[in-house]
């Protein structure tokens, strides 16, 4: 019996001093190559650490890239794995940790679409991002592996649920918001939104939510809204008498300036019925606009031909396009020839003339010109913007003789012919 004991202590003594000679060796063995790794990395060289796959390489490099010291690691990349740093990425450290992410198949269901990619994304955000796919935040995904490996083989499976969309109303503000929600009411307790006393919806709770529904949620009685509006900027006029009576240009262009408004609102029925402004704070203030304007008179009598070229210039420096230009231009060809007497370009009378003739030097081709501009900026400013939203040389024409003439008989081939020749000669 105590030679068996013995024996068996003998055995188990053994194979202790075994095992502890091999952990020293196993010790000696990392310790040893730890201590080449880092002689070599003294030496000018890099330590790289590998991970791939859950096998970790570890070498010493000279070379100038990632990618050169996946080359004397022997590790091959393909062209859908990633790799982190970049191969491209330069080694100017002395100590570097490689990620070798490998591509693998994924299958990506996006409702009735099935598209199948390869990738080394690891999550679902990257995967959708790396195929063009965009997620809303309500959307969910799941990341499974494939159900019939026999027909779509190894791999994952990447399904999309969809949000529904719908337009939602919330206290007078509409976009379009997302709900994984079948009901308004769930979709309501989704979002946080608790309904107060006062406050309505459109819809009952019970409703099923459908993709582009109207949804809206309103508060009834006073309440108050701020919102954020434009202030209008004022405009300077310097009057230059190096130029010409009709001679405009902006020296320095204004800026609209905006505030914070506070509303007072009344609510019925779902409607604005009333809104009432009790506090304004400009956040930034307008900039002027300076302008320069004409003082320069010609005289009281010009040529027919000098004026034409005056008022081609004139109309063209006033923002009107060359076909609009010259659309009005017949007009005024068609009327009086260009000749500043008599009625004038226009043929003005009644109190219109009065007014002209009030004016200095109402002879004048720019005192006219500029007269007759006034008058398209205040009591004719339809006929203004009718003729500038024109896109031919006809409807400018007709527009300012049915607008601005207002002729009796007014030999409309006329005038269009004379806006037509008056463009080939500009």
């Amino acid at each position: 019996m105590k030679s068996l004991k013995h024996a068996r202590s003998a055995h188990l003594g053994a194979f202790i001093s075994a095992f502890v000679a091999l952990i020293a060796l196993a010790v000696f063995f990392v310790l040893g190559h730890s201590q080449v790794f880092a002689t070599d990395a003294q030496q000018g060289g890099r330590l790289v650490t590998i991970h791939d796959r859950g096998v970790d390489t570890i070498i010493v490099t000279k070379g100038e890239t990632v990618g050169d010291a996946l080359k004397q690691a022997k590790i091959t990349v393909d062209t859908n794995d990633a790799v982190e740093p970049a191969v491209t990425e330069k080694l100017v450290g002395k100590d570097y940790s490689i990620n070798i992410y490998r591509a693998r198949p994924v299958i990506v269901v996006d409702g009735a679409t099935r598209q199948k990619i390869v990738t080394p994304y690891q999550t679902a955000q990257q995967i959708v991002k790396s195929v063009g796919i965009t997620l809303y935040p309500e959307d969910k995904t799941a990341l499974t592996r494939t159900d019939d490996i026999v027909a779509e083989g190894a791999g994952l499976q990447l399904t999309i649920t969809r949000a529904t969309p719908f337009n939602f109303t919330l206290y007078g503000a509409t976009t379009v918001a997302r709900t994984q929600a079948k009901t308004v009411g769930e979709m309501l307790q989704e979002k946080g939104i608790k309904l107060g006393q006062d406050d309505r919806i459109s819809l009952d709770p019970s409703t099923p939510i459908t993709a582009n529904m109207a949804l809206r949620v309103w508060r009834e009685g006073k309440q108050t809204i701020t919102v954020s509006e434009a202030i209008n900027f004022s405009v300077q006029t310097i009057q230059d008498g190096d130029q010409f009576v009709g001679y405009h240009a902006v020296q320095t262009p204004g800026v609209k300036g905006t505030r914070n408004v506070t509303y007072e609102v009344l609510i019925q029925d779902g409607k604005e019925v009333s809104r009432t402004e009790i506090a304004s704070i400009t956040t930034a203030e307008p900039q002027k606009q300076i302008e320069v304007v004409g003082a320069k008179y010609r005289g009281s009598y010009t040529t027919p031909g000098q004026n034409e070229i005056v008022a081609w210039n004139f109309f063209m420096s006033n923002g009107f396009s060359r076909a609009q230009t010259a659309g009005i231009m017949g007009n005024l060809m068609q009327e009086n020839g260009f000749k500043t007497t008599g009625d004038g370009l226009a043929q003005w009378t009644g109190a219109r003339k009065k007014t002209l003739m009030n004016l200095p030097d109402p002879y004048s081709i720019d005192t006219q010109l500029a007269f007759l501009m006034s008058e398209l900026n205040s009591g004719y400013a339809g006929v203004r913007n009718a003729v500038k939203a024109s896109t031919s040389v006809e409807s400018a024409t007709i527009a300012f003789q049915n607008g601005y003439e207002k002729c009796g008989i007014c030999v409309e081939d006329n005038r269009i012919q004379f806006a037509y020749n008056i463009l080939a000669s500009h």
